[in-house]
Parts: structure tokens; sequence; C-alpha cells
């Protein structure tokens, strides 16, 4: 293989490497340089020289490549000495072939010989001309044809070459043997002037230190301390390039706008003018802010009840961990959790009856907060203490009155729907949207006597109030007067009201003056409703078929006014024992006994004083009077 053919292979090598991605991080391999000794490009055939290949790091063992010309070879010697003309290169294992050396072994009498090789932009340069035997007794030196020293000794100096196209030359005066002065100039050379190499390569971030936040921009400076000439820079990210330019300058800036996550890793540059070097590493870390969490509740059922569990999960899709988040119920903090690996994290709550509203999450990573959106929780309070109250009347009931019951939950979440029982019959139901208690209404019956309660339900476990007991007790006369009550209403309608009023007057003097029908009923034969809660007893007092309500009423409608009194009874009804079905049977005359009547007093009286003293008796001084003969001269009036 030729040296060529190992050149372009080699360049070939070096740019699969810049190009191709590379699983970690890897290198650009240091180009070796030849140094020569000595140090003369040109020097006279049958001498020989010396060259020594050196590389980065020096202390590396393997076998060294040689190239000349067309021929390559290995050994393990960093030196060999060579006494051919042509182009010299070499190789270590860990480096990139060193720039062709030009050596040539000349047959000529006069060499110009140039010092030292390599030679560098801004080195100094040492121009020899030589004489293959003999001493010279002058030496002339040309640039481009032109003198530029007439000197009597062998050496001059050039001070800070530059790389350009220049021809150098020298002629040499000596004499002969018959002491006859000789002359002879060299041939023209050209001086091989490179670049000074690139040294102390350094590669910066900015902001300092490589720590940005997602979004910010990021700038590598790559630097070196010496060079001349074109350098190229490049960068490269955890051994893959990021970017390259080449100029004139010993220093270069990569600007990254707007990184991101993946810009983050293990960056370093590479300076090349003639033979690559590397700069020291540096980490670069983006930290990413989080991104609006999402707020997720966990609850054990479909409906958050009161002593349930409740998990809140909060996640942010992006940002760099650790991610702090924090929990809230309506603007106040409830706990935390954080996530040092990033992703989400959970926090438990034990629901209380306080627990309904909006509930919401922060996370944050140290470079700001954000805020989830609000989640709205109702917990359901289940129903307890179930109250049951009476509300109408206000103090006693009576048959034919009107009974409101009230049955509220204490606690409990609305809708609830309320049951009423009668024992364990259920009397009807009502519901209560926003909460609070309901009603139940009934018309008081002698059934209606026992054991009430209720029950409250929003949908959990329903809950069953303690037990209301409902006595029928008190006077006898009450019932009556809830009886003669519902009579006297169809006397109103008939009679009218002046009506009435006398005939109850007239009921109510005939009471003051002692005028009660003998066998008439004891006022304590007489009972009425009313409710008790402290009663556990049920009530025991049944009707029975002599019992008024069961006795067909037949109205009569006529005036008794005892002699000599200003007073006013009315017959109100007459009374018969029933055989069988009262209703089909038909009424029969008693001439052996007197028919039982039951006679109304009315409040109302005309035409005498005795007026304003009725209407001052109360509800509770009504009579009633059974059994009292009819007159005829009361009938025919």
């Amino acid at each position: 293989m030729s040296c060529e053919t190992g050149l372009v292979l080699a360049l070939l090598w070096l740019m699969l490497l810049y190009l191709a991605p590379a699983k970690g991080e890897s290198e650009i391999p240091p180009r070796a340089f030849l140094l020569l000794h000595p140090s003369w490009s040109t020097t006279f055939q049958g001498e020989s020289v010396k060259l020594t290949c050196m590389a980065v790091p020096s202390s590396e063992k393997g076998p060294i490549t040689w190239c000349h010309n067309d021929n390559v070879w290995k050994t393990t010697s960093e030196e060999i000495q060579i006494n051919d003309s042509g182009y010299y290169q070499c190789k270590t294992q860990r480096s990139h072939f060193s720039e062709p050396v030009h050596v040539e072994f000349s047959s000529d009498e006069v060499i110009l010989q140039v010092s030292p090789h390599p030679i560098f932009e801004g080195d100094d340069v040492f121009l020899k001309c030589q004489r293959k035997s003999g001493q010279l007794n002058k030496a002339i030196y040309y640039k481009d044809g032109k003198i530029l020293q007439s000197n009597y000794l062998d050496t001059i100096k050039l001070l800070s070459v530059s790389r350009d196209s220049s021809k150098y030359s020298c002629t040499a005066f000596w004499k002969a043997m018959l002491n006859i002065p000789w002359s002879k100039a060299s041939k023209p050379l050209k001086l091989q002037v490179q670049g000074i190499p690139v040294s102390d390569v350094n590669l910066e971030t900015r902001p300092p230190g490589g720590q940005l936040i997602e979004g910010e921009n990021l700038v590598l400076i790559c630097s070196v301390a010496k060079g001349t000439g074109t350098i190229t820079f490049s960068w490269h990210k955890d051994g893959t390039r990021v970017s390259k330019k080449t100029q004139k300058s010993l220093l270069a800036e990569l600007l990254i706008p707007t990184v991101k996550m993946q810009d983050a890793g293990r960056y370093y540059c590479v300076a090349d003018n003639g033979g690559p070097i590397l700069s020291n590493r540096k980490e670069v870390t983006v930290r990413g802010l989080v991104s609006r969490p999402v707020l997720i509740l966990r609850t054990p059922r479909h409906q958050a009840v009161v002593g349930d569990v409740v998990q809140f999960h909060c996640e942010a899709s992006k940002g760099s961990p650790p991610i702090w988040y924090q929990f809230y119920h309506e603007d106040v903090t409830l706990g935390n959790s954080s996530a040092p690996n990033g992703g989400g994290a959970s926090f438990n709550f034990s629901l209380t009856e306080e627990g309904s509203g909006n509930y919401s999450c922060d996370a944050n990573n140290g470079l700001g907060p954000q805020s989830s959106d609000r989640v709205s929780l109702k917990v359901i309070v289940p129903v307890s203490d179930i109250v049951l109250s009476l509300r109408a009347p206000e103090t006693e009931a009576m048959v034919g009155d009107e009974v409101e019951i009230y049955c509220e939950a204490l606690k409990g979440s609305p809708p609830i729907l309320y049951q009423f029982y009668h024992e364990d019959m259920v009397l009807g139901n009502s519901l209560a949207p926003m909460g609070g208690g309901a009603s139940f209404k009934f018309v008081v019956t002698t059934d209606h006597a026992g054991n009430y309660s209720c029950e409250a339900d929003n949908g959990l476990e329903p809950q069953r109030s303690e037990v209301m007991t409902f006595d029928i007790t008190g006077p006898r006369r009450k019932r009556a007067g809830l009886i003669s009550a519902g009579v006297t209403g169809g006397l109103l309608g008939v009679l009218g009201l002046p009506i009435a009023a006398i005939l109850l007057r007239h009921f109510r003097t005939q009471r003051k003056l002692g005028l009660s029908a003998p066998g008439a009923s004891s006022p304590s034969d007489w009972q009425e409703p009313s409710f008790s809660r402290l009663s556990s007893t049920p009530p025991q007092e049944h009707l029975h078929d002599g019992h008024p309500a069961f006795i067909e009423l037949q109205p009569i409608y006529n005036n008794v006014n005892p002699e000599g009194l200003n007073m006013v009874y009315s017959q109100i009804q007459s009374r018969q024992p029933r055989n069988g079905n009262s209703a089909n049977s038909p009424r029969m005359c008693q001439k052996d006994k007197e028919p039982v009547i039951i006679y109304s007093e009315l409040r109302t009286a005309c035409c005498d004083d005795s007026s304003q003293q009725a209407s001052n008796h109360q509800e509770g001084d009504t009579e009633d009077y059974e059994n009292v003969p009819r007159e005829s001269a009361v009938l025919d009036h």
C-alpha cells in the first residue's frame, strides 16, 4: 500500500469519526509529527539523517507505521536512519499520520540548508550555504534573485518567517589550489513554513458552570493559547460532532439557542491547524420547568363519604427532578410529597364533614411553581341524629284535629327523603331537597293511637328516629264536643248562625240551673286524644258499639223553653241502639222509653244581658245534656 493510499484511508477514517454518531464519548486522534536530526532539510548524498516519530501521549507503546513515498512498513522503534530522498510520514497506534516532510539528499557541490525542520510561522530560520568539501571564503544569499545579504560567514538568520512562495538560494566562494577564486550557486529552495500548531485548547460555557434552565441560550467557547493560520474548530457532545467552524482566530463560539432537555451532556471542542488537539470536557445540565400538573382524585366508591380515605395524585408530565408537590383544599395546605426521580406523587386524606369543596395541587422543582386546575369534590354526610317531634296542635289534639309531625336529621347531606311510620305501617313520605326536616299531616281518629317514628335516607344507610307514643286521654266531654261540633256545623247550615247562637245560650243556661236529665253521662266518661312522648304504653281504649260514635244520629231540631226562664234549648240529635245494620233498619217510635237525646249549648243568646256572660265562657265550659223531656207547649211553640 502506497503512502498516498494510506493517507487517503486515514483521512476517510477521520471524516467518519467526525460525522458518524458514537456510542459514548470518543476522541479524535492527534496528529503525529517528525523530527529531523540534524535538522537540515537538505544534506549531501552519502550522509544520513535520523527521523524521530513523536505523538501524544509520548509514553504510548506499540508499533510505529512509517511511510516513504510508496513504501509502508512497521517497526517497534520510534527512530529510523534514512539516506534516500523523498517524503516521509509516520503514525502511532493512537495517532493520525504526520504531515509529510521532504528530505533531500543532493549530489550538488553547493547546497542551501534550512533549519529547523519543520518550520512554523513566526519561527526564526537559519540559512546555511554549504560546500561539499572545503571551506568557504564568502557567501551571498538571495531571495527571489535579489541579494538578501552578503556575508563572509556561512550562516544567516531570518526572523519570524511567514508562509509565502519566496525562493531562497546562495552563491559560495572559495579559492582553488592555485589561489584561483572559485564560486558556485545552489539550487533555489522554497521554505516549507507551517502554521504554528494549536496548543492549550480550552472549552468554556456561558453561563459559567453549564447550569441552564430549559429555554435559555447556551454558548460554547473554544479557544487556543497558540496557533497560526486558519484554525478549524469543532464542538462535540458525547462523542458526536455538533458543529464546525473554520476561521483565522484563536477563539470561536457556538450558540445553542433555546436549549432543551436533550441538549444536556458532556461537551468538548477540537482545534486543528495541521494537527487536531482536544480540549477539556464540560458537563452541561439542562433543568426543565415543570409543566402544569394534573390532579386526580381516587375515591373508594362512586360517591365520597365522610370517613373515606381519598388518594390525591398530582403529576407534572415535564420537569427536571426532584419535584415537590403540595396539595390544597380551598387554598388551605393539606400536605405535601416529593418525587425525587420525577413523575407524580400521591397524598392520602381522610374525609371529614367539611371535606366538600375545591382541591388543587402545585408542582415545583425550584424553578417556579405550577398550579393544577381545581377539582370539585362533594362529600356525602350520612344522616344521623333523627328527631321526631309534634308541631301542631301545640297543646292538645282531639279527634278530628289536623296534626302535624315533624322529622329532622340533624346531620346529613341533602337531598334527604323522610318516611313516616305508625307502628310499622308507612303513613307517607316527604323530600327535603335542600336539607333540613320535613312534615307530615293527618286528621286524628281513634285509630291513630300507638307508636310513631320516622326514617331519613340520603342514599347511604337510612336512620330511624326514636319512637314517639300517641295516647288517647282526657275528659269524655271533649270527645262529645268533637262529635257535636260536627253536628252543629250541620245545624248552622240549616238554622243559620243567629238561631244556633240562641240555642247554645239556652243550653248553657239550663246547665247552670241544674237541669241535667236523669241518667246523663258524667264528664269523666268522655276522653279526648292527646300526644305524650313519655308514655310507652299503647292506648287501650277502643270505641264500643254503644259509644256515641257508633249510634245513628237523627237530628230533630225542636226548641225547649222551660216556664219562667229566658232559656232556649235545641235538641240536636237523638240516638237509638243499633240492631244489626242500622243503615237498613227502619226508625221505630219508643213508647216505653224516652229517646236518648244529645243537646248542645249555643254560646250566644238574644235580647238580654246574659249574652255577655255567655261570651265570657271558655270553650271548655260548654256542657252537653241528655234526656230532657219534651213539653207540649214548647213543641207547639
